[in-house]
């Protein structure tokens, strides 16, 4: 459960989480360091230089309990104990801080203060806001004593320049394994590019480079684009010089029949119609998504062209205001999508009365949308209807009009996933019919 809980708060990327892997051991390990080192040494020196203090501070204290006045205090001090460079001068109660004095990041006093608290007596409080010294504050019979030193013997010289040094260093080190860091994951970038481009349909150049696994995984993938894109071109030669090669003996079965009586030769034509429009719709299916380059496109222009070549067609179609309150343009193969479109279109008014087309764009997506008010597909059939040369009679009226040879749908969906989409089949909620789904990512 406790990993789970983690993951949903890691990053999602390689580089966060490559970054993360990076910088929290070194994080972790200054803090330990700093912790140890901060305990063992700098606490344990100010408690030592700390104790030889007390000891030199006992001197002074027994040499106030003995001066006959409290004026005579500090002269005897100076006298007699001058080799400890220590002053003292009597001071008011008003004159004495409330609490004890220090800086916000001064670790090493707050052992002093402890220490002093806990040894000396006579303690009153301490005050090492002064650069350099220490005031010392305490009891005597004369009344409250400030007790003046040097900082140096009670305590390291700067000692915060050692969290200086180790967060500074560790930084700077994190700076440069960050920059390392992206340079190695650049190639994967750049691999994850020319894949997602290859996805879409578009052929990015890619040179494989970075480290021996990286340039192992590049190589990998120019191979197998390579290789798709071999079988894609054969496929396209194979069906294309196929159905090319047949329209010459339906040509000579045309002009045969022209010469028979019209009432004879009449269901011998329809046959070669039907012939030609599976020709043309094989073809159509080998083109796939080959025709032009990806180009910036108004989707809605795009789409009244495509109603509008459908209605001088003779098809009973309309285009729906656009939905949404996306502008701009999407990156489009256009002879594919007005032949995805096409498509959709034709299979609508074969097996319906009218169609409608409309157009949601958003900042992320693309919706295109064809609804019909035919018999509509079931929901167990769609994907076998989205299948090549699958055509599903109980779903669909073949006495509606020509059957075709189950192509429409299947061109519409290479050509989505061409462009990084999908072709979405479901129920139309206002004509009761199908409903077919365009859907590209900008």
């Amino acid at each position: 459960m406790f990993f789970v809980w983690l993951k949903r708060y890691m990053p999602r990327g390689i580089y966060g989480r490559a970054a993360l892997i990076l910088l929290l051991p070194v994080v972790i390990l200054q803090l330990v360091m700093t912790v140890i080192f901060a305990q063992r040494n700098y606490e344990g020196v100010t408690n030592q230089m700390t104790d030889t203090v007390l000891r030199e501070v006992a001197l002074v204290m027994q040499l106030v309990e003995a001066a006959p006045t409290a004026d005579a205090v500090a002269a005897a001090v100076q006298n007699q104990l001058a080799v400890l460079e220590m002053r003292v001068a009597p001071v008011s109660a008003a004159e004495i801080p409330s609490r004890n004095r220090m800086k916000w990041y001064d670790y090493s006093g707050r052992v002093m203060v402890a220490r002093f608290e806990s040894k000396l007596p006579s303690f009153l409080s301490l005050d090492l806001t002064q650069p350099g010294g220490v005031h010392l504050y305490t009891r005597s019979r004369f009344g409250p004593l400030d007790i003046q030193f040097e900082r140096r013997r009670i305590s390291a010289s700067n000692p915060h320049q050692l969290f200086v040094y180790t967060f500074s260093f560790g930084f700077l080190m994190t700076l440069i394994s960050f920059v390392y860091l992206r340079n190695q994951l650049r190639p994967i970038k750049r691999l994850a590019r020319a894949a997602e481009a290859f996805g879409r349909g578009r052929h990015v150049p890619y040179t494989p480079t970075g480290a021996v696994e990286v340039r192992a995984a590049g190589a990998a993938f120019v191979d197998m684009r390579a290789r798709i894109e071999r079988q894609i071109e054969q496929r396209t030669l194979m069906l294309s010089g196929v159905s090319h090669d047949l329209r010459t003996p339906l040509t000579r079965m045309r002009l045969g029949l022209a010469m028979i009586d019209d009432d004879d030769a009449e269901p011998l034509l329809q046959d070669v119609n039907d012939m030609q429009g599976m020709l043309d719709a094989f073809l159509d299916f080998a083109k796939g998504t080959a025709e032009g380059e990806a180009e910036a496109l108004d989707p809605h222009a795009l789409m009244q062209t495509a109603v509008e070549d459908a209605q001088r067609a003779g098809r009973n179609v309309t285009l729906l205001p656009p939905e949404g309150d996306g502008t701009g343009t999407v990156r489009l193969r256009r002879m594919a999508i007005l032949r995805a479109v096409d498509n959709l279109i034709s299979n609508a008014v074969r097996y319906g009365a009218r169609a409608e087309v409309s157009v949601l764009l958003t900042d992320k997506t693309l919706r295109i949308r064809v609804e019909d008010d035919g018999p509509g597909i079931p929901e167990d059939l769609r994907i076998e209807a989205v299948r090549p040369f699958s055509r599903l009679d109980p779903a669909r009226n073949q006495n509606s009009g020509s059957g075709g040879v189950g192509l429409g749908l299947a061109i519409a969906t290479d050509i989505a996933r061409a462009h990084g989409g999908m072709l979405r089949l479901g129920s139309s909620d206002s004509l009761g019919g199908l409903r077919a789904d365009i859907i590209v990512a900008r």
